[in-house]
Protein backbone atom coordinates (compact mmCIF):
# COMPACT_ATOMS: atom_id res chain seq x y z
CA UNK A 1 0.00 0.00 0.00
CA UNK A 2 1.27 3.29 -0.95
CA UNK A 3 0.57 5.19 2.39
CA UNK A 4 3.58 2.62 4.16
CA UNK A 5 6.27 5.01 1.79
CA UNK A 6 4.09 8.20 0.65
CA UNK A 7 5.46 11.35 1.96
CA UNK A 8 1.98 13.01 2.55
CA UNK A 9 1.53 10.15 5.84
CA UNK A 10 4.97 11.62 7.52
CA UNK A 11 3.36 15.25 6.91
CA UNK A 12 0.05 13.93 8.81
CA UNK A 13 1.90 12.01 11.23
CA UNK A 14 4.06 15.19 12.26
CA UNK A 15 1.22 17.66 12.12
CA UNK A 16 -0.84 15.20 14.11
CA UNK A 17 2.11 14.89 17.00
CA UNK A 18 2.91 18.98 16.78
CA UNK A 19 -1.26 19.25 17.94
CA UNK A 20 -0.61 16.95 20.63
CA UNK A 21 2.27 18.14 21.75
CA UNK A 22 1.10 21.87 21.81
CA UNK A 23 -2.34 20.56 23.43
CA UNK A 24 -0.22 18.91 26.28
CA UNK A 25 1.97 21.54 27.14
CA UNK A 26 -1.64 23.77 26.97
CA UNK A 27 -2.78 21.17 29.48
CA UNK A 28 0.35 21.38 31.33
CA UNK A 29 0.49 25.00 31.77
CA UNK A 30 -3.62 25.73 32.39
CA UNK A 31 -3.11 23.12 35.26
CA UNK A 32 -0.39 24.74 36.99
CA UNK A 33 -2.21 27.95 36.27
CA UNK A 34 -5.58 27.52 37.34
CA UNK A 35 -6.47 28.05 41.09
CA UNK A 36 -10.45 27.29 41.40
CA UNK A 37 -11.94 23.83 42.02
CA UNK A 38 -14.15 24.15 39.34
CA UNK A 39 -11.34 25.25 36.70
CA UNK A 40 -9.27 22.37 38.14
CA UNK A 41 -11.89 19.37 37.22
CA UNK A 42 -12.22 20.97 33.83
CA UNK A 43 -8.58 20.57 33.03
CA UNK A 44 -8.05 17.16 34.71
CA UNK A 45 -10.68 16.62 32.42
CA UNK A 46 -8.79 17.97 29.45
CA UNK A 47 -5.62 16.81 30.37
CA UNK A 48 -7.13 12.77 30.56
CA UNK A 49 -9.11 13.44 27.13
CA UNK A 50 -5.62 15.00 25.79
CA UNK A 51 -3.54 11.87 27.07
CA UNK A 52 -6.22 9.56 25.47
CA UNK A 53 -5.48 11.53 22.12
CA UNK A 54 -2.06 10.41 22.04
CA UNK A 55 -3.32 6.69 23.03
CA UNK A 56 -5.81 6.57 20.06
CA UNK A 57 -3.73 8.52 17.44
CA UNK A 58 -0.90 6.16 17.99
CA UNK A 59 -3.15 3.46 17.50
CA UNK A 60 -5.01 4.14 14.43
CA UNK A 61 -2.04 5.14 12.83
CA UNK A 62 -0.50 1.74 13.44
CA UNK A 63 -3.10 0.41 11.98
CA UNK A 64 -2.92 1.95 9.07
CA UNK A 65 0.24 1.34 8.80
CA UNK A 66 -0.24 -2.09 8.49
CA UNK A 67 -2.36 -1.97 5.64
CA UNK A 68 -6.04 -2.56 4.81
CA UNK A 69 -6.14 -5.56 7.46
CA UNK A 70 -4.47 -4.03 10.46
CA UNK A 71 -7.28 -1.36 9.92
CA UNK A 72 -10.47 -3.79 9.22
CA UNK A 73 -8.86 -5.58 12.74
CA UNK A 74 -9.21 -2.02 14.73
CA UNK A 75 -12.52 -1.02 13.11
CA UNK A 76 -14.35 -4.80 13.77
CA UNK A 77 -12.88 -4.32 17.60
CA UNK A 78 -14.57 -0.93 17.55
CA UNK A 79 -18.18 -2.21 16.47
CA UNK A 80 -17.61 -5.61 18.78
CA UNK A 81 -17.19 -3.15 21.44
CA UNK A 82 -19.60 -0.66 20.88
CA UNK A 83 -22.28 -3.09 20.46
CA UNK A 84 -21.23 -4.60 24.05
CA UNK A 85 -21.81 -0.90 25.59
CA UNK A 86 -24.87 -0.82 23.33
CA UNK A 87 -26.43 -3.92 24.01
CA UNK A 88 -25.20 -3.52 27.74
CA UNK A 89 -27.46 -0.36 28.11
CA UNK A 90 -30.44 -2.30 26.70
CA UNK A 91 -31.41 -5.26 28.92
CA UNK A 92 -32.39 -8.17 27.78
CA UNK A 93 -33.63 -11.83 28.57
CA UNK A 94 -32.53 -14.96 28.28
CA UNK A 95 -34.30 -16.19 24.79
CA UNK A 96 -32.06 -13.02 23.48
CA UNK A 97 -29.06 -15.33 24.79
CA UNK A 98 -28.97 -17.09 21.53
CA UNK A 99 -29.84 -14.33 18.72
CA UNK A 100 -26.97 -12.42 20.59
CA UNK A 101 -24.16 -15.21 19.95
CA UNK A 102 -25.28 -15.21 16.26
CA UNK A 103 -25.11 -11.11 16.50
CA UNK A 104 -21.36 -10.84 18.13
CA UNK A 105 -19.72 -13.88 16.77
CA UNK A 106 -20.90 -14.46 13.24
CA UNK A 107 -23.01 -11.89 11.86
CA UNK A 108 -20.01 -8.79 13.08
CA UNK A 109 -17.35 -10.72 12.16
CA UNK A 110 -18.57 -11.93 9.09
CA UNK A 111 -19.40 -8.28 8.12
CA UNK A 112 -16.07 -7.13 7.82
CA UNK A 113 -14.33 -10.13 6.47
CA UNK A 114 -17.22 -9.31 3.21
CA UNK A 115 -15.76 -5.65 3.71
CA UNK A 116 -12.00 -7.10 3.81
CA UNK A 117 -12.68 -9.15 0.82
CA UNK A 118 -14.25 -5.94 -1.02
CA UNK A 119 -17.60 -7.86 -1.56
CA UNK A 120 -19.53 -4.54 -2.05
CA UNK A 121 -23.31 -6.16 -3.01
CA UNK A 122 -23.00 -9.10 -0.27
CA UNK A 123 -21.40 -6.69 2.58
CA UNK A 124 -24.16 -3.67 2.41
CA UNK A 125 -27.13 -5.92 2.36
CA UNK A 126 -26.12 -8.69 4.58
CA UNK A 127 -27.30 -6.79 8.08
CA UNK A 128 -30.21 -4.67 6.73
CA UNK A 129 -31.59 -7.88 4.84
CA UNK A 130 -30.74 -10.99 5.92
CA UNK A 131 -29.83 -10.49 9.84
CA UNK A 132 -32.50 -8.18 10.31
CA UNK A 133 -34.78 -11.56 9.05
CA UNK A 134 -32.48 -13.65 11.00
CA UNK A 135 -32.54 -12.61 14.01
CA UNK A 136 -36.05 -12.68 15.16
CA UNK A 137 -36.49 -15.23 13.66
CA UNK A 138 -34.06 -17.09 15.96
CA UNK A 139 -35.43 -15.25 18.82
CA UNK A 140 -38.63 -16.15 18.49
CA UNK A 141 -37.32 -19.96 18.38
CA UNK A 142 -36.25 -19.37 21.69
CA UNK A 143 -40.19 -19.36 23.02
CA UNK A 144 -40.27 -15.92 24.64
CA UNK A 145 -42.75 -13.31 23.43
CA UNK A 146 -42.22 -10.85 26.41
CA UNK A 147 -41.31 -7.72 25.32
CA UNK A 148 -40.49 -9.33 21.74
CA UNK A 149 -40.36 -6.67 19.14
CA UNK A 150 -39.07 -3.89 21.90
CA UNK A 151 -35.89 -6.39 22.82
CA UNK A 152 -35.57 -7.43 19.00
CA UNK A 153 -35.63 -3.43 17.66
CA UNK A 154 -32.95 -2.86 20.36
CA UNK A 155 -30.64 -5.65 19.17
CA UNK A 156 -31.25 -4.38 15.36
CA UNK A 157 -30.84 -0.84 16.24
CA UNK A 158 -27.45 -2.28 17.93
CA UNK A 159 -26.27 -4.03 14.68
CA UNK A 160 -26.91 -1.39 12.64
CA UNK A 161 -25.19 1.42 13.98
CA UNK A 162 -22.28 0.05 15.89
CA UNK A 163 -21.65 -2.79 12.56
CA UNK A 164 -22.74 -1.99 9.82
CA UNK A 165 -22.89 1.62 9.92
CA UNK A 166 -19.07 1.95 11.19
CA UNK A 167 -18.32 -1.08 8.56
CA UNK A 168 -18.14 1.77 5.92
CA UNK A 169 -15.24 3.07 7.46
CA UNK A 170 -13.16 1.08 6.25
CA UNK A 171 -14.54 -0.14 3.16
CA UNK A 172 -12.98 3.32 1.73
CA UNK A 173 -10.29 1.06 1.56
CA UNK A 174 -11.97 -1.15 -0.70
CA UNK A 175 -13.05 1.90 -3.60
CA UNK A 176 -11.23 2.05 -6.92
CA UNK A 177 -10.76 5.57 -7.48
CA UNK A 178 -9.46 6.85 -10.85
CA UNK A 179 -5.76 8.50 -10.43
CA UNK A 180 -5.56 7.57 -6.35
CA UNK A 181 -4.52 3.79 -6.39
CA UNK A 182 -2.89 2.84 -3.33
CA UNK A 183 -3.63 6.11 -1.42
CA UNK A 184 -7.24 4.91 0.12
CA UNK A 185 -5.91 5.14 3.64
CA UNK A 186 -5.36 8.69 3.65
CA UNK A 187 -9.13 9.00 2.52
CA UNK A 188 -9.91 7.13 5.73
CA UNK A 189 -7.33 9.36 7.64
CA UNK A 190 -9.83 12.45 5.64
CA UNK A 191 -12.89 11.27 7.49
CA UNK A 192 -11.70 10.21 10.75
CA UNK A 193 -9.97 13.47 11.10
CA UNK A 194 -12.79 15.83 9.96
CA UNK A 195 -15.23 13.69 12.22
CA UNK A 196 -13.23 13.88 15.65
CA UNK A 197 -11.54 17.56 15.36
CA UNK A 198 -15.31 18.41 14.72
CA UNK A 199 -16.18 16.59 17.90
CA UNK A 200 -13.24 18.02 19.59
CA UNK A 201 -14.16 22.29 18.65
CA UNK A 202 -17.58 21.89 19.01
CA UNK A 203 -16.83 20.70 22.63
CA UNK A 204 -13.70 23.57 22.91
CA UNK A 205 -16.10 26.19 21.62
CA UNK A 206 -18.91 25.84 23.68
CA UNK A 207 -17.21 25.70 26.63
CA UNK A 208 -15.83 29.06 25.80
CA UNK A 209 -18.68 30.62 24.43
CA UNK A 210 -21.33 28.84 24.12
CA UNK A 211 -24.53 30.18 25.65
CA UNK A 212 -27.65 28.64 23.58
CA UNK A 213 -28.46 24.97 23.84
CA UNK A 214 -29.75 23.27 21.09
CA UNK A 215 -31.46 20.36 23.09
CA UNK A 216 -31.04 20.58 26.90
CA UNK A 217 -32.97 17.83 27.64
CA UNK A 218 -30.97 15.55 24.89
CA UNK A 219 -27.37 16.87 25.45
CA UNK A 220 -26.94 20.40 27.66
CA UNK A 221 -23.13 20.68 26.36
CA UNK A 222 -24.23 21.00 22.99
CA UNK A 223 -24.99 24.72 22.08
CA UNK A 224 -25.43 26.72 18.54
CA UNK A 225 -22.13 28.59 19.36
CA UNK A 226 -20.14 25.06 19.84
CA UNK A 227 -21.85 22.92 16.79
CA UNK A 228 -21.08 26.64 14.37
CA UNK A 229 -17.46 27.30 15.59
CA UNK A 230 -16.92 23.29 15.48
CA UNK A 231 -18.29 22.58 12.45
CA UNK A 232 -16.93 25.76 10.62
CA UNK A 233 -13.28 25.20 11.69
CA UNK A 234 -13.60 21.58 10.93
CA UNK A 235 -14.66 21.92 7.44
CA UNK A 236 -11.65 24.10 7.05
CA UNK A 237 -9.67 21.82 8.19
CA UNK A 238 -11.19 19.56 5.51
CA UNK A 239 -10.73 21.74 3.05
CA UNK A 240 -6.66 22.50 4.06
CA UNK A 241 -6.66 18.75 3.59
CA UNK A 242 -7.87 18.23 -0.31
CA UNK A 243 -4.43 17.05 -1.13
CA UNK A 244 -4.62 13.83 0.59
CA UNK A 245 -7.99 13.12 -1.36
CA UNK A 246 -9.28 12.52 -4.62
CA UNK A 247 -11.17 15.76 -4.32
CA UNK A 248 -10.86 19.55 -5.75
CA UNK A 249 -10.88 21.92 -2.84
CA UNK A 250 -14.29 22.77 -3.08
CA UNK A 251 -15.07 19.14 -3.15
CA UNK A 252 -13.15 18.14 0.18
CA UNK A 253 -15.27 21.49 1.74
CA UNK A 254 -18.57 20.32 0.68
CA UNK A 255 -17.71 16.86 1.47
CA UNK A 256 -16.76 18.12 5.48
CA UNK A 257 -19.67 19.38 5.72
CA UNK A 258 -21.38 16.29 4.84
CA UNK A 259 -18.93 14.73 7.37
CA UNK A 260 -19.79 17.70 10.28
CA UNK A 261 -23.55 18.20 9.86
CA UNK A 262 -23.98 14.38 9.51
CA UNK A 263 -21.76 13.60 12.81
CA UNK A 264 -23.53 16.11 14.93
CA UNK A 265 -26.87 14.39 14.03
CA UNK A 266 -24.81 11.10 15.33
CA UNK A 267 -23.88 12.32 18.92
CA UNK A 268 -27.40 13.83 19.46
CA UNK A 269 -29.00 10.58 18.27
CA UNK A 270 -26.84 8.78 20.64
CA UNK A 271 -27.06 11.01 23.19
CA UNK A 272 -30.90 10.75 23.73
CA UNK A 273 -30.36 6.98 23.75
CA UNK A 274 -28.32 7.40 26.95
CA UNK A 275 -30.88 9.91 28.32
CA UNK A 276 -33.24 7.26 27.86
CA UNK A 277 -31.61 4.65 29.70
CA UNK A 278 -30.53 7.37 32.66
CA UNK A 279 -26.48 7.13 32.46
CA UNK A 280 -23.72 9.79 30.80
CA UNK A 281 -21.56 7.39 29.20
CA UNK A 282 -21.79 4.38 27.47
CA UNK A 283 -18.62 3.10 28.96
CA UNK A 284 -15.76 3.72 30.94
CA UNK A 285 -12.92 2.18 28.61
CA UNK A 286 -11.57 5.80 27.30
CA UNK A 287 -10.29 8.00 30.17
CA UNK A 288 -11.81 11.01 29.82
CA UNK A 289 -14.06 10.21 26.91
CA UNK A 290 -16.27 7.54 28.15
CA UNK A 291 -16.81 4.34 26.20
CA UNK A 292 -15.64 3.31 22.67
CA UNK A 293 -19.76 4.02 21.51
CA UNK A 294 -19.13 8.08 23.40
CA UNK A 295 -16.29 8.33 20.55
CA UNK A 296 -17.64 7.37 17.70
CA UNK A 297 -21.15 8.11 17.66
CA UNK A 298 -20.52 10.68 15.53
CA UNK A 299 -18.71 8.44 12.96
CA UNK A 300 -21.35 5.91 12.87
CA UNK A 301 -23.52 8.46 10.95
CA UNK A 302 -20.77 10.22 9.11
CA UNK A 303 -18.96 7.13 7.60
CA UNK A 304 -21.64 5.76 5.98
CA UNK A 305 -22.67 9.10 4.04
CA UNK A 306 -19.48 9.65 3.08
CA UNK A 307 -18.41 6.62 1.90
CA UNK A 308 -21.80 6.27 -0.48
CA UNK A 309 -20.89 10.14 -1.72
CA UNK A 310 -17.27 9.10 -2.15
CA UNK A 311 -18.41 5.94 -4.19
CA UNK A 312 -21.39 7.27 -6.56
CA UNK A 313 -19.32 10.67 -7.37
CA UNK A 314 -15.32 9.98 -7.87
CA UNK A 315 -15.22 5.66 -7.27
CA UNK A 316 -15.56 3.10 -10.10
CA UNK A 317 -18.90 1.46 -10.04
Amino acid sequence: MRFLTDSKTLWLATGVGAVLVLASLAGWILKHRVKNDAGRATVANLNARIKAWWVMCLVFFLAMLTGGVGSLILFGLLSFWALREFITLTPTRRGDHRSLFWVFFVITPLQYVLVGLHKYGLAIILIPVYAFLFIPTRSALAGDPERFLERNAKIQWGLMICVYCVSHAPSLLGLEIPGYEGRNALLLFFLVAVDQVSDVLQYVWGKTLGRHRIAPSISPNKTWEGFLGGAVCAALLGTALWWVTPFKPWQALGMSLVIVIAGFAGGLTMSAIKRDRGVKDYGSLIEGHGGVLDRIDSLCFAAPLFYHLTRYYFAVR
